[in-house]
């Protein structure tokens, strides 16, 4: 029989743990992980109601449901206290087996009556089929803790995902909406769109003399998600738009999110206060999974598809593309579609054969510092000029120095040769510029993705 006989003892010690984190500067991290609700107790088993199963096993790995087992036995004088969790996003159990035991009940709060999808929302992009792993921890809480309370949390509104393409953003975004749709007691109105038809509907509405329609349809939302904030580069009129519309969301407590292919600071013919705007609540860089997360991944989408190929196989995948989730999908699928079409098992010499053009690094040989000059100058809009005059200007001397470390990465030049195609520059100062950005590397993850970034399109460049 149930009974509530560690509910005060649970809550103070929450509330101990609370003030602990507080005096650390460490209160985003309570909040994430120590996000737990006491339901009931049947002798020294605890259980406690949890957003998610993976939220649960984040705070069990991390070691803080140990940390707040020890703060109830200090408190409670008790020994062997256990805590048993209920998913309350899913209504079910997550106890271990080593843990369960079937002859004890606990309520547990159903998820409502599935709806008909969201016709803006991809179905199939949700918490539950998203993979994080160290690379996006931090953004998959904090859009979860976004989706569990849209537009109460402050600090996390805007919510902001930036990064290169096929990392999940689009992904995280729509499952927000998703999961507010979903979940939501009453009906709530929540757009997705594109950045770019965002401009071509704001447009159309300026044509047609219906902008007044376009911003009460806009300013009225509950929920508003804009995917690749960057298409609005240089369009005055929209961001104007956008930045009205923010205002009145925000001011009304409504939910805003965005993803960008850059960094704010980067937008190129931004207005100040729309930058402003985009960078005042949480901005999350998102990066490209480490091998343990693609290949977490690829067995993911596997069970999605309810297909199977050999671990070797996976394992070769894994290890071979590193670039994004898209890339990772493409050659699985490559994979699975040749599995089924020519009805032979799949082997590693089989994986090596079909995949090489997947696999393929394209040669650099030809690749000029001409080409790595121009594809930098267009991507920080400045002339190559810019690039190899004497400008001391910060606008000037970063793409400078990034041209001259991918020069040294992707061409076989001396640094002599390559200070003679930057103003005819020594090669002391050449090696100074690529050893400032070889350090900078070391702890800037944003530049990393960045130069990566520039890199695939200098080898594109030349296709």
């Amino acid at each position: 029989m149930e009974t509530e006989t560690y509910r005060a003892i649970f809550n103070r010690a929450l509330e101990e743990i609370h003030d602990e984190y507080k005096e650390k500067n460490k209160e985003d991290d309570f909040k994430l992980y120590f996000n737990l609700t006491y339901i009931n107790d049947h002798q020294n088993t605890i259980a406690v109601s949890v957003p998610s199963e993976f939220l649960w096993q984040q705070m069990t790995s991390k070691g803080y449901i140990k940390e707040v087992i020890k703060k109830i036995e200090v408190l409670s004088g008790q020994k062997n206290i256990d805590l048993r969790p209920v998913i309350a996003e899913i209504g079910k159990s997550a106890e271990s087996d080593s843990r369960k035991k079937p002859s004890e009940k606990i309520a547990i709060t159903q998820k409502p009556e599935k709806k008909k999808p969201h016709p803006q929302l991809r179905s199939d992009f949700i918490f539950e089929t998203f993979v994080p792993g160290e690379n996006n921890n931090f953004a998959y809480l904090a859009a979860f803790a976004v989706a569990k309370e849209p537009g109460k949390q402050a600090g996390r509104n805007p919510l902001l995902f930036y990064g290169g393409s096929g990392l999940g953003k689009t992904h995280l975004m729509e499952s927000i909406g998703n999961y507010i749709y979903e979940n939501s007691p009453e009906p709530l109105k929540i757009c997705y769109i594109s950045a770019e038809s965002f401009t071509n509907e704001f447009t159309a509405s300026l044509t047609a003399k219906k902008a007044d329609q376009f911003k009460s349809k806009y300013r009225n939302l509950d929920v508003l998600l804009i995917d690749d904030i960057h298409f609005l580069q240089g369009k005055a009129g929209t961001q104007e738009e956008l930045f009205y519309t923010f205002n009145a969301l925000r001011d009304a407590n409504k939910q805003i999110v965005f993803t960008c292919d850059r960094p704010i600071k980067e937008l190129k013919e931004f207005s100040e206060r729309m930058q402003s705007r985009l960078s005042s609540g949480t901005s999350i860089d998102m990066n490209p999974p480490n091998y343990e997360t693609r290949r977490a991944i690829l067995q993911k989408k596997l069970e999605l598809q309810k297909k199977d190929i050999p671990p070797e196989v996976i394992d070769y995948i894994a290890q071979n593309v590193e670039t994004n989730v898209r890339d990772l999908e493409a050659a699985l699928n490559k994979m699975i579609g040749y599995a089924e079409i020519v009805q032979k098992p799949l082997t590693i010499d089989i994986a090596q054969e079909q995949l090489r053009d997947i696999f393929t690094v394209v040669s650099t040989e030809n690749i000029s510092i001409e080409i790595i000059q121009k594809v930098i100058a267009d991507f920080y809009n400045i002339s190559v000029s810019d690039i190899n005059k004497p400008k001391r200007a910060k606008k000037f001397v970063i793409p400078r120095h990034i041209a001259i470390y991918i020069c040294r990465e992707m061409t076989e030049y001396s640094y002599t040769e390559i200070g003679q195609e930057f103003g005819g520059r020594d090669h002391s100062t050449i090696m100074h510029s690529y050893e400032k950005i070889n350090e900078q590397l070391k702890t800037d993850s944003t530049l990393a993705m960045r130069i990566q970034q520039l890199m695939r399109e200098i080898k594109n460049y030349k296709k």
